[in-house]
């Protein structure tokens, strides 16, 4: 389960951004952050403020991971051969939570851990309800037989805010999905701009 306990939304005023792209957003009505200081003229950034900003924001897309979780699946990124950069990006999609969210079976990040958390995807045809399971490419990751006709899988099916990306197939009728390939940053369909180039100078020098 996420460990989030504060209103999800709140990060995105904090930000000033509207990260998952949602309809319902604040930032939509009011740009400015949470609190009585709130819309207080924003200072320039300094280079660690942009990078730790990039790092939150990043970290908050994907249900707002605890900074321990993070920080590994950082470090295994940057272990391998290759830009660091989008192999964060590429790990951090190949969570069984983020393929869950991509596919449309649920309609918000957080849902997705809950749901597979909760034992209703099956991954090859077995259960997994860990979130952080990492896909492979060619794997087929189903909503179980009894959790299909669920309000809020068909809400999210028939929800017409965002689109499923090309690196994931999707049976809508059959509620079966095949992760194809390992996207790039480019290929990410992210509601606002992500930086990891800056996350990996946050981590080099912190």
């Amino acid at each position: 389960m996420t460990k989030r306990t504060s209103a999800k939304y709140k990060l995105d005023r904090r930000m000033g951004e509207n990260i998952w792209g949602r309809p319902k957003s604040p930032v939509n009505r009011r740009e400015y952050g949470p609190g009585q200081h709130g819309q207080r003229r924003r200072t320039k950034m300094s280079d660690f403020g942009l990078q730790l900003r990039a790092k939150q924001k990043l970290k908050g897309h994907y249900g707002d991971l605890t900074e321990k979780q993070f920080r590994r699946i950082y470090a295994e990124a940057e272990r391998r051969r290759g830009d660091t950069s989008e192999l964060l990006i590429g790990l951090l999609e190949r969570r069984l939570d983020a393929v869950v969210y991509r596919a449309k079976f649920v309609p918000t990040v957080f849902a997705a851990r809950q749901f597979v958390n909760h034992g209703h995807v099956l991954v090859n045809g077995k259960r997994v309800n860990i979130p952080s399971y990492r896909v492979r490419e060619g794997d087929e990751i189903e909503v179980k037989p009894a959790s299909k006709q669920l309000a809020l899988v068909l809400e999210a099916v028939a929800s017409a805010e965002r689109d499923v990306p090309d690196y994931i197939e999707v049976d809508h009728n059959k509620m079966i999905a095949r992760f194809l390939r390992t996207p790039g940053l480019n290929d990410v369909p992210y509601a606002v701009q992500m930086e990891p180039n800056l996350v990996v100078e946050y981590y080099a020098q912190n």
